[in-house]
């Protein structure tokens, strides 16, 4: 597997992210390791807070709810998903799959950091993977807190425009990624913050990841991660911790992913599921300060 690493260099001086880079290193699959990278704020022993990123993003992201989960006496670890960040970047689409990931995160978080009774906080392809983690590992986890994203199973038909993307991602000459966070945003970044986002990638060799993360979104019943999702909700119809829903009003890809995990999961029964007003799909983004106060109000009463 050939793996690339972006140099250090392109993450000085980001705008609002004083946080030290924190690393382990995981098996990659193939005999060989990879670096991933994480954050780690807050005191040890507070309550262990998640914050699982999606793409093409990465902890960056996060950087408007951590000081205040901090300030509250939470520990906050924000993992980059391999391929993305200050993680290390297999270079061929084929290096990635969702069991891949998933496993890529176990190792990260289990196998070296060794984190219990978690609480979740994901978005977008976070909650993918972090819902695979909570449904094969539930004994890990103390409650979940779920925005803007889902845990797809291929069972039904997608858009025409949704099932182009994926070839439409691998083969766009350039892959703009801060433009595109930006564009999923409803009040658009600033240029620094533009900036924050293509740092991870230093030319399009550094990009698969973000690329290939389309195309592994299930979207028929004979795609090879089927299975697994559908063992996934068979546990996740069996976990009765506290989940929360936290979805944004004008995210145009994940709207209703919230129905089915009110309806199916047993813990997000009688919760408080709220809508953020005026959040695109990085609701981080646009309401960090809202789905700060969100989580906040979640672990003080579940958490």
């Amino acid at each position: 597997m050939q793996v690339l690493r972006t140099p250090d260099e392109r993450f000085a001086n980001l705008p609002g992210f004083p946080f030290a880079p924190h690393y382990v290193d995981v098996p990659d699959g193939e005999g060989g390791t990879l670096r991933v990278h994480h954050l780690d704020e807050g005191p040890r022993g507070g309550k262990v807070v998640l914050l699982m990123h999606g793409n093409p993003s990465w902890s960056y992201l996060w950087r408007k709810l951590i000081p205040p989960l901090v300030a509250a006496g939470h520990r906050c670890i924000a993992p980059d998903l391999v391929g993305l960040g200050r993680s290390d970047k297999p270079a061929e689409f084929s290096d990635y799959s969702v069991a891949r990931h998933v496993e890529w995160m176990r190792a990260a978080l289990f196998d070296r950091l060794d984190l219990r009774d978690v609480n979740l906080v994901c978005q977008d392809w976070g909650g993918v993977i972090g819902l695979r983690l909570v449904a094969e590992h539930p004994g890990r986890f103390r409650s979940v807190l779920a925005a803007n994203t889902g845990l797809p199973t291929g069972q039904t038909p997608v858009s025409e425009d949704l099932r182009k993307w994926p070839e439409f991602a691998k083969s766009l000459p350039t892959f703009d990624v801060g433009q595109l966070v930006s564009m999923g945003c409803t009040k658009g970044l600033l240029p620094a913050e533009i900036a924050a986002y293509d740092a991870p990638f230093p030319d399009e060799s550094y990009k698969a990841a973000a690329r290939s993360f389309p195309g592994l979104i299930p979207m028929t019943p004979d795609d090879p991660a089927v299975p697994d999702q559908l063992r996934a909700w068979e546990s996740l119809d069996r976990f009765e911790k506290p989940v929360l829903c936290a979805f944004s009003d004008k995210d145009p890809f994940n709207r209703g992913g919230n129905k089915a995990i009110e309806k199916r999961v047993p813990g997000a029964q009688g919760q408080p599921h709220t809508t953020i007003v005026g959040g695109g799909h990085f609701l981080q983004e646009d309401c960090g300060e809202e789905l700060a106060q969100v989580a906040l109000d979640f672990l003080a009463r579940e958490g």
